[in-house]
């Protein structure tokens, strides 16, 4: 078992994923205190902070900071499948795109669609994973999109057990 809980068996390999393949995974609401205390520290403009000014404002209210809704979204695809991925971490992310405005009290639904599963041509255990990630509000309006890349492990060559009629054949 692996320190996070996930059974090898279960661990999720580049093979694993197949391109065109949608899948929901995962929602949560957004809370107001949240937005602030997140803007506060890392996105400070007033329309993320101050009830009273933004309640004029272009927006009517408070809304979350994109790069809230961008750390709620990379949460959810933790839970979800990274943290069962032979994954070794992301080169990147392209296609960032805000459409509407997260407010408080929405709840926001993550789908991932495998956009492509590309084997690396220099490193033959390893695969980059290409997904498209949207993001949408509780009346199904995408709020988010990106286009996120992982590198990922391809399954391990299995060995076969000593004396197995497999291993024997061939001796």
């Amino acid at each position: 078992m692996h320190s996070d809980g996930v059974r090898p068996d279960d661990v999720m390999y580049a093979e694993d994923f197949t391109v065109g393949e949608r899948r929901q995974i995962g929602s949560t609401t957004i809370d107001e205190d949240a937005v602030i205390r997140f803007a506060t520290e890392f996105d400070p403009q007033i329309f993320h902070i101050d009830k009273a000014a933004s309640a004029t404002g272009f927006y009517g209210g408070i809304i979350a900071s994109g790069w809230h809704t961008c750390s709620v979204t990379m949460r959810i695809m933790v839970d979800s499948y990274l943290s069962k991925t032979a994954a070794l971490g992301s080169p990147g992310v392209d296609e960032l795109r805000w459409f509407k405005p997260v407010r408080p009290g929405d709840t926001l639904t993550v789908f991932s669609t495998v956009h492509e599963v590309r084997n690396s041509r220099t490193k033959p255990d390893r695969a980059v994973l290409t997904t498209i990630t949207e993001v949408e509000n509780q009346i199904g309006e995408v709020v988010m999109s990106m286009r996120g890349m992982s590198v990922v492990m391809r399954r391990p060559a299995a060995s076969p057990a000593a004396g197995s009629p497999t291993s024997a054949a061939r001796d």
